[in-house]
């Protein structure tokens, strides 16, 4: 393999881990069971507890965009950047492992516990992104990436096959302590990261950082703004990219409390999605340098539509959950690509000596409104349904559509 021809394979390898070893969280706490679990045993009803948990995810969301220049500053400028590596992953796997304790109507000391380790993920995420253009350069900047993206996937998958062979999913008691096992799992399988991936010379800090990271983001966003096909591209991923949200946070939650799947059968989905998701980005991205990556993002988003409509009619129908499995397979194997492909799109528009500065705001228009999605999916469920609130990803995705194939971003041509 090509990976291991870096001088710098060991850091490369140890950084690629963390993925491997913070997917689970993501997987199995955020996506599939623990967020079903609260909806379904912890909530007092479903709609209520669907509209607490898109609150959490909502107040995740604005946290970690306030937090992320000001932290960032501290990681950057003062040499902070893996001590607060290391406590976002101390953090987030003590509260998940929190997670084991509350029980039927411990409604807010599950959110609370679920929030702060959350908001660590989170952030744990951004100081770890962080170090890829130290261990990179323009020539293999997307293998390395890719390598972790890879390993993420393949960590989350063996996780979920751990869950289902160790405890018995329709056990509330042993739903439970799958929490333990992914805040052990994280915590383990971070240490290659700690011990090999070397930070920067520590610098004195002081004030005058912080402020410098927030005139340094107002200096990006008047740059981008010059980038005509750039800013437009993404005002339209800011929509897409929540409607992709809120599949990640939802889809699991939909999946029990509109159409009554048992966690077993949750569990089963995030399996097969996972797979489809590693399927789809490996397929596409042979596709993408055929036809180019907007194309696939095209392909992607109208997918996705169809996806999330036959999510929305499976109920309705006379065989609901086999119709919710054709939409989550569909959902699962077009996920992967559109990320994939909404990151090599951005590298192709973006001027060399700019891809710093750009992809950082890249990475925080990913997050800055990402609130939006699953708000409005929790207040449409709190006073509707879940099926209904489903019209909430379809919207946000053909908004994002359309705005995508205006004439100066669709025609961008891509070799």
């Amino acid at each position: 393999m090509k990976l291991f021809k870096f001088k710098n394979r060991r850091a490369v390898l140890a950084w690629s881990f963390y993925d491997f070893a913070n997917q689970p969280f993501s997987t199995i706490i955020v996506t599939f069971i623990y967020s079903a679990f609260f909806v379904k045993v912890i909530a007092s009803n479903e709609e209520e507890g669907t509209f607490l948990w898109t609150i959490v995810i909502a107040i995740t969301a604005v946290v970690v965009s306030l937090l992320s220049p000001i932290l960032g500053a501290l990681a950057d400028k003062g040499g902070y950047r893996k001590v607060f590596l290391i406590l976002s992953t101390l953090i987030c796997s003590l509260f998940s492992i929190l997670l084991y304790f509350p029980t039927e109507g411990q409604v807010y000391f599950a959110l609370t516990c679920f929030l702060i380790a959350n908001i660590a993920f989170e952030m744990g995420s951004v100081f770890c992104n962080s170090y890829l253009p130290d261990l990179s350069n323009s020539k293999n900047i997307g293998r390395i990436s890719g390598y972790a993206w890879g390993l993420g996937f393949v960590g989350g998958l063996l996780a979920l096959f751990l869950s289902l062979s160790l405890f018995d999913i329709n056990n509330p008691d042993e739903i439970r302590k799958i929490n333990i096992l992914v805040g052990v799992w994280f915590l383990l399988l971070s240490i290659p990261t700690f011990l090999f991936v070397n930070d920067k010379k520590r610098k004195k800090f002081n004030r005058n950082h912080i402020y410098s990271s927030f005139l340094s983001l107002k200096d990006t966003f008047k740059s981008i703004s010059s980038y005509s096909k750039i800013y437009r591209f993404l005002i339209a991923r800011l929509f897409f990219n929540d409607g992709l949200i809120t599949i990640f946070a939802l889809g699991g939650v939909y999946a029990v409390g509109t159409l009554y799947f048992s966690f077993e059968e949750v569990m089963l989905l995030g399996i097969v999605l996972n797979i489809c998701a590693g399927a789809g980005s490996f397929l596409f991205g042979y596709i993408e340098d055929k036809i180019g990556a907007s194309k696939v993002i095209n392909i992607s988003l109208f997918v996705l539509i169809i996806a999330t409509l036959l999510a929305y009619h499976s109920p309705d129908t006379t065989h609901p959950k086999e119709w919710f499995w054709v939409a989550g397979v569909l959902l699962g194997f077009m996920v992967g690509p559109n990320q994939s492909c909404s990151r090599s799109l951005m590298a192709r528009l973006t001027p060399k000596e700019k891809q710093n500065e750009f992809f950082g705001f890249f990475a925080l228009t990913g997050k800055a409104t990402s609130f939006l999605g699953p708000l409005l999916f929790g207040i449409i469920t709190k006073f509707h349904s879940q099926q209904m609130a489903l019209w909430v990803v379809v919207i946000l995705l053909l908004i994002g559509l359309i705005l995508f194939n205006r004439p100066d971003v669709k025609q961008v041509h891509i070799n």
